[in-house]
């Protein structure tokens, strides 16, 4: 079983052990292991004791500076759009930090190629990086940054993207402190300014969108150039410039995605939502996020007891084998 922060691995019928908040634990929504891209957060799926509310709840990681977890989350609530998964719930000053957001069924990016059994499909990567550079546009144009974005950050639901780990970098280390090497952030994703202590701005955004971009379509956030697929290589060898000021500004991203011959003119310079519609994932993610639903909905959590099946691998997908073609059954 999953360890909840400070306690011992109890037995199953213990459910003070599977608690974060009021929330009893469900299960973990993220894999672990080798292979798996850091995550800089602790992310389950749980309900609360009256079994009303299923939420995605996330807690700091074992030894993280809680102040300024709680200082992220807090600020994570300005960051909004239709591709963003809303903070809605704190715990309270006086409690260990965490937060919720309501619950949809969602897979981690990396849990998605894993299903899928390899790199998505183009379609699917264009369509995940409009999203994504739809939001960051949004929230730049509002001097807002995210801080934190790389593959795990990114949860797939069958209507499109969600953004979430809002403020990472800056939970990570404060400015001035080096962050190359700490816990939870994936070192692909961290703008090389961001590593060495810099104050996250919209270019590390755009770097760590990059990063998505690469993973996404490759599975590897800093792949050789000639493992991306050719209509790909400009857009994210500009993305991942160390140079922040050649960078592209996430509108020029949106705008210079790869289009798919048959993708129709009127789609090319629609908003992202153009680009979600049916089919934008492939039929083996779908079926992991309808099992994931249907493994949720058949939990039964009432007050002071456990969850009711194993938080070893995230619901709809397979944690231990991260190359894995199928969703666990």
């Amino acid at each position: 079983m999953e360890r909840v922060q400070g306690e011992r691995p109890r037995r199953r019928s213990d459910g003070a052990a599977r608690r974060i908040g009021p929330y009893h634990l469900i299960t973990r929504l993220d894999p672990a292991g080798p292979g798996q891209p850091p995550v800089p957060v602790r992310r389950f799926i749980a309900r609360s004791a009256d079994g009303d509310r299923t939420v995605l709840v996330g807690a700091p990681l074992d030894g993280a500076d809680a102040g300024r977890f709680r200082v992220e989350a807090e600020a994570a609530r300005r960051f909004g759009g239709p591709w963003v998964l809303p903070v809605t719930e704190l715990a309270a000053p006086s409690e260990t930090p965490w937060y919720a957001s309501p619950y949809l069924p969602v897979l981690p990016l990396p849990v998605a190629l894993a299903v899928h059994g390899g790199p998505l499909p183009l379609r699917t990567v264009r369509a995940l990086g409009a999203a994504l550079a739809e939001t960051l546009a949004g929230a730049h144009a509002e001097g807002v940054t995210h801080a934190g974005l790389s593959p795990a950050s990114v949860l797939l639901a069958w209507d499109g993207p969600r953004l979430t780990c809002f403020g990472t970098a800056r939970a990570a280390a404060q400015d001035g402190v080096p962050r190359t090497g700490l816990p939870g952030l994936e070192p692909g994703s961290l703008a090389p300014e961001q590593a060495t202590g810099g104050r996250p701005r919209p270019p590390g955004d755009v770097y760590g969108l990059g990063a998505v971009l690469a993973y996404a379509a490759t599975g590897h956030s800093v792949p050789d150039s000639t493992e991306l697929p050719e209509s790909l290589r400009p857009l994210v060898a500009r993305c991942l410039t160390r140079d922040a000021a050649a960078r592209p500004t996430a509108a020029e991203v949106l705008g210079a995605l790869p289009v798919e011959p048959s993708t129709p003119v009127a789609t090319v310079i629609d908003s992202a939502g153009a680009l979600l519609g049916p089919g934008w994932l492939p039929n083996r993610v779908v079926a992991a996020l309808a099992r994931q639903s249907a493994e949720v909905l058949a939990v039964e959590v009432p007050s002071g007891t456990a969850a009711g099946f194993d938080a070893q691998a995230p619901a709809g997908g397979d944690a231990r084998t991260p190359t894995s073609p199928t969703a666990r059954s």
